[in-house]
């Protein structure tokens, strides 16, 4: 059988996401990075990745959010298919890829917790290993996204998931039922390194280790039992109980209009609310689809300065929506 060619352009889907815990360690003195214990999970807020063969490399950002998106080799997605293009030059015994054109949709929010970036990196290099002839597999294209960053595999894999070490070492949890969102996106979006920087200050941890607290540096934190029980029952009331970000005080002390976002949501009738990663987008928790709609439009009457948007999950990872050769 004559294998199919590969297409000259691929569009995919990918999602964002929410921690629904997120347990933050001491940062590693060498490096910096913070050991996590984080329950990931995805929502049908999309982005659409669109990757053309092309004579030269070339990024366009369109969609709902594009101010502040880069449109040059600073951007996430520029660099995954540079470094997966870099992986077939190394592993597939093939001559170096053609450059390609990149398009971001963007309907994620920018900077607001809610790993857009990271989905986009996730999206470029399923669309990328499409058009250059599908040569990897999704555990060599999971590999090459823990290089770009912690959220970046998770974007691929997609449901719920465990995430340990970086937030990079992924487990799928088993769950029921869906979880059913209003998502809050401040007007001003938030820097994930100050952010960690206001949890360092916060928590102590900028100081340093000493003899009292070495023990403290040197345990990683543990995965969230009580929310990984209360997934499989498929009970929302029970999953908003617990429910907990380790980086929300630092997200609320950088942005103070958060706290006024969450106790709203509380005014409208939401199970419970909580910053989404390093913030500052606000996740509202409803009982159901129909819940979620009453809240949206209560929090728009209250909150009139922020994007309201629904969405339910677990959603799938990064697919392949459309190809044309």
């Amino acid at each position: 059988m004559t294998a199919q060619p590969a297409p000259r352009i691929a569009t995919v889907r990918v999602p964002a996401k929410v921690n629904l815990a997120l347990r933050v360690g001491a940062p590693d003195p060498g490096s910096g990075y913070h050991p996590l214990a984080t329950v990931f999970h995805a929502v049908d807020l999309t982005d659409e990745v669109t990757v053309r063969r092309a004579r030269r490399f070339s990024l366009e950002v369109t969609g709902r959010f594009t101010e502040g998106v880069p449109a040059d080799e600073t951007n996430l997605a520029w660099q995954a298919v540079v470094l997966l293009r870099h992986h077939y030059r190394q592993t597939c015994g093939v001559r170096t890829p053609l450059p390609v054109a990149i398009t971001l949709e963007k309907n994620i929010p920018v900077a607001g917790g809610m790993a857009g970036g990271s989905a986009d990196a996730a999206g470029a290099l399923l669309a990328a290993n499409e058009v250059w002839g599908n040569e990897l597999t999704i555990e060599d294209l999971r590999d090459i996204a823990a290089e770009l960053g912690a959220d970046v595999p998770f974007a691929l894999l997609g449901g719920n998931a465990l995430g340990l070490g970086r937030g990079d070492e992924l487990s799928t949890v088993l769950a029921r039922g869906q979880l059913h969102w209003v998502f809050c996106v401040s007007p001003e979006g938030l820097s994930t390194p100050e952010v960690y920087r206001a949890f360092d200050r916060l928590a102590g941890w900028d100081q340093g280790p000493t003899m009292d607290t070495i023990e403290a540096w040197e345990t990683p934190p543990e995965p969230p039992e009580d929310l990984l029980q209360a997934l499989r029952s498929g009970d929302a009331v029970e999953v908003g109980q617990h429910l907990e970000n380790d980086l929300q005080e630092a997200a609320v002390e950088l942005q103070p209009g958060l706290r006024e976002t969450l106790a709203a949501g509380a005014d409208v009738g939401a199970l419970t609310g909580i910053v989404s990663g390093s913030g500052p987008t606000i996740a509202l928790l409803a009982s159901s689809h129909d819940h979620a709609l009453d809240i949206s439009v209560g929090m728009a009457a209250l909150r009139p300065e922020v994007e309201v948007f629904v969405a339910s999950g677990p959603a799938p990872g990064a697919r392949v929506v459309s190809t044309r050769s």
